[in-house]
C-alpha cells in the first residue's frame, strides 16, 4: 500500500514559498519578505505537528454478508471501528481492496450511521485480502496530512460464476439421474444387503439372523450391486493447453473454470453423483447433493491454475465408465484430439476453448460431442446436448459439429 507524503500539495507550496521569501529577503533586504517567510514556515511546522503528534490506536472488525463471493456477485462489507484517541479525528476513510474486487470503499469519518459499510463485487476468482482500514486526516490549513492503518486484513474467497444450464434432453443410463450406471462397489448400509440361503463355505459372520429367524433356515447377507448415478467432469489444466500464467487472468481459462463449476452443479441437480477431477487425476470435488460439497468444489476451483501435464482419460476413468463424461480443455490440435478416448462413457461431451483445424473431426470420430467454448457458457452447453430439440441423434451430432466449426 503506497504511503502519502506528509505535506499536501498546498503544504509543499507553502514550504517552497517560505524558503523563497527568506532567500529573497536576504538578497533584496526586504524585511517584510522575512516576516512572510518565517510565518509560512511556522504554519507549515505547526500543521505537521498537529497531524503527527496525536496518538491513536484502534481495532477493526469486518463482516461480509456472504462467505463465498461469486464473480459478478455483489456483497456488503460492514466495519465496526473502535478508535482510541484524545478526540475523534475528522477526515476520510478507505478500506484497501485488491484489484480482484471492486467497490466504493471510502467515505467521510466519522460516519453518521456509526458504522462503515460498502458494497463489493467479485471481479476475479481467488482468495484475496481486504484491508487494512486507512484513516486520512488533514490539518485545518490543509498543509499536512496523516494516513494511519487500523486493524488486520480479512480474506474473501471469490469463486467462479455458476450459470444455469439447460437440462439433458435424454436420460443417460437405465433411469436417468437416479440410476445411470451399475457399480460393483459394496454399499455401507443395510439397504445394500439382501439375504440368501446359506451355502456351505459361507462365513458365519455373514449370517443374517433376522432373516434366519423369519424363514426358519440359515440365511446370509448378500451384497447387491448398488445403483450409482455417476458423472465425471474433467478440467484439463495442463500448462500446454493454456496461455502462460502471469499477473493478468487468462479469459479462456476463466471461462473453462466457470464451465466446469456450472456443469458439475447442473449434473448434481439432475440427480447424478458428480466427481470433478483435473487432467492429472487430482480430485477437485465430489458432489453428492450436499451444500457443503458444492461450496468445497467452488473453493477448490477458486484456486485452480494451469500447471503440469495431462494423463490419459482411460487412466483417469478407471475400470468403470461413467454416465455423462464432460471434458473441458483449452487449445486442442488434431493429434491430441485423436488421443482423447471416451472409454465407454455413456454421454461424452468435449469443450475446447481453442480447437485447431481438424481437432473437432478427430474427436467426433471417437464418439465425442464437441463444441467450442466461447464467452456464452450456456450456449456452448446447449450445442452438445445428447438430443437437441427437433433433431434425431445423427442430425443432432452433425449440428453440434457444425456449431463447433
Amino acid at each position: 500500500m503506497p504511503r502519502r507524503r506528509t505535506l499536501t500539495l498546498r503544504g509543499t507550496g507553502a514550504l517552497v514559498a517560505g524558503v523563497g521569501c527568506l532567500i529573497a529577503a536576504n538578497m533584496l533586504g526586504a524585511q517584510i519578505l522575512l516576516y512572510i517567510g518565517v510565518l509560512l514556515l511556522a504554519v507549515t511546522v505547526f500543521s505537521i505537528l498537529a497531524v503527527r503528534l496525536p496518538r491513536r490506536s484502534g481495532s477493526v472488525a469486518r463482516q461480509i454478508s456472504t462467505d463465498l463471493l461469486t464473480v459478478s456477485e455483489t456483497s456488503r462489507v460492514t466495519l465496526r471501528v473502535t478508535l482510541r484517541a484524545l478526540r475523534v479525528p475528522r477526515g476520510l476513510w478507505r478500506d484497501v481492496l485488491p484489484d480482484a474486487v471492486s467497490g466504493d470503499s471510502a467515505g467521510e469519518y466519522p460516519p453518521e450511521t456509526g458504522q462503515l459499510s460498502y458494497l463489493i463485487t467479485g471481479v476475479r476468482r481467488g482468495v484475496w485480502p481486504i484491508g487494512p482500514l486507512v484513516l486520512r486526516t488533514v490539518d485545518p490549513f490543509g498543509l499536512a496530512q496523516r494516513e494511519q492503518a487500523f486493524g488486520e486484513t480479512r480474506t474473501v474467497t471469490v469463486v467462479p460464476e455458476v450459470f444455469t444450464l439447460a437440462p439433458l434432453t435424454v436420460k443417460v443410463g437405465a433411469a436417468g439421474g437416479t440410476a445411470q450406471t451399475s457399480s460393483s462397489r459394496l454399499g455401507q448400509g443395510s439397504d445394500n444387503l439382501s439375504p440368501r440361503r446359506y451355502i456351505p463355505g459361507d462365513s458365519m459372520r455373514r449370517i443374517h439372523w433376522r432373516a434366519t429367524a423369519h424363514r426358519g433356515q440359515l440365511m446370509v447377507r448378500q451384497e447387491e450391486e448398488e445403483s450409482s448415478p455417476d458423472a465425471l467432469v474433467i478440467l484439463d489444466r495442463s500448462a500446454a493447453r493454456w496461455a502462460r500464467p502471469g499477473d493478468a487472468a487468462d479469459p479462456a481459462f476463466e471461462t473453462a473454470v466457470s464451465m466446469c463449476a456450472s456443469v458439475a452443479v447442473h449434473l448434481v441437480q439432475e440427480g447424478y453423483g458428480v466427481d470433478v477431477i483435473d487432467s492429472a487425476g487430482t480430485l477437485l470435488g465430489a458432489l453428492r447433493g450436499h451444500e457443503d460439497d458444492r461450496d468445497g468444489l467452488l473453493v477448490a476451483l477458486a484456486l485452480v491454475a494451469p500447471r503440469g501435464d495431462a494423463r490419459d482419460i482411460t487412466t483417469l476413468i478407471g475400470g468403470t465408465p461413467p454416465g455423462p463424461l464432460v471434458y473441458i480443455t483449452g487449445e486442442l490440435d488434431e493429434e491430441d484430439a485423436a488421443l482423447l478416448r471416451p472409454s465407454g462413457a455413456a454421454a461424452p461431451m468435449l469443450f475446447a476453448t481453442a480447437p485447431l483445424p481438424g481437432a473437432v473431426e478427430a474427436a467426433v470420430q471417437h464418439g465425442w460431442r464437441v463444441a467450442t467454448l466461447g464467452d456464452d457458457v450456456t450456449e456452448s452447453w446447449e450445442d452438445v446436448l445428447p438430443d437437441r430439440v427437433g433433431l434425431g441423434p445423427a442430425e443432432s451430432q452433425r449440428g453440434a459439429t457444425d456449431v463447433a466449426r
